[in-house]
């Protein structure tokens, strides 16, 4: 059984980040190991929540890590507590990825123009050194603006306005940037990245639902790095994690009492196995 370490924070009640990834990537039918890099009472979109910093943490982790001999497959962060916790990951990268391994980057740090509650106008670029390092980096479009020194533009972009945000990520150091939430028709919204290794772009979309919901970003980063460490190729595994997100979108619409707070990803993870096992 392949083994997947994922680095992020744990949220009592909201549905991102350590609730989202343990449970599909396990549902991948991979071993999930975890290192919460904080503990929320709930995700930061609420009005009031609690955050506790486990920065001073981590070192000992690592050390105990180390004397059992525990190496991953791959090494997957997200959302990071403190700057300092950046050069902690990087530590953690090069003392347990497997040669070979994979090492995913998804930068959680802002949306829709503005950073996250919490982070201060430095912490892009402690991210952007994360991405430099990172097999593939999956950025949302704000971060990824943030991260390259681009404009954000919200909406009305073109083609060439994507291409050119993946390459500028690509030249600083991903070897594979995926960027989230990218739509050129109204109807429709999806990914869309560069593959260095096939010289080319590479995009899926599916049809645009009337709602938005936290933890997307999550899913489609946990799905992403689940479907790549069961094998399949990056053209399949940007599908996979499109169709799995959509599918957890309707699934919320469909519900009479949906959370707002976000996705029933629990209901469409049949779905999410069938499209592993196609």
């Amino acid at each position: 059984m392949k083994k997947v370490l994922t680095i992020q924070d744990i949220s009592g009640v909201g549905k991102c980040s350590l609730t989202v990834a343990l449970p599909v990537l396990s549902a991948a039918g991979l071993e999930t190991c975890v290192l919460p890099t904080a503990v929320l009472s709930c995700h930061t979109g609420f009005q009031s929540f609690t955050f506790h910093d486990l920065t001073g943490e981590i070192p000992a982790i690592e050390d105990s890590w180390e004397t059992e001999g525990f190496q991953f497959d791959a090494v997957y962060n997200g959302y990071l507590g403190s700057p300092e916790q950046v050069h902690l990951v990087e530590d953690i990268v090069s003392r347990f990825l497997k040669p070979g391994g994979i090492y995913v980057a998804d930068p959680a740090m802002a949306d829709h123009g503005k950073l996250y509650p919490g982070f201060d106008a430095d912490f892009p670029q402690a991210m952007q050194e994360l991405c430099t390092h990172a097999d593939i980096c999956i950025p949302n479009l704000t971060e990824a603006c943030l991260i390259t020194g681009t404009e954000y533009v919200e909406e009305g972009y073109d083609r060439k306005y994507i291409e050119t945000l993946l390459m500028k990520l690509h030249e600083q150091g991903a070897a594979v940037p995926i960027l989230t939430g990218v739509s050129f028709d109204p109807s429709y919204l999806g990914a869309m990245a560069y593959d260095s290794e096939q010289k080319s772009f590479v995009e899926y979309y599916t049809k645009k639902e009337p709602n938005a919901y936290h933890g997307t970003g999550d899913l489609f980063a946990s799905s992403v790095v689940g479907a790549l460490v069961r094998g399949r190729k990056l053209p399949d595994a940007i599908r996979i994690a499109t169709e799995f997100t959509h599918a957890s979108i309707v699934k919320t619409l469909q519900d009479p009492e949906p959370n707002w707070y976000g996705v029933n990803f629990e209901e469409a993870i049949p779905y999410f196995l069938r499209l592993l096992s196609d």
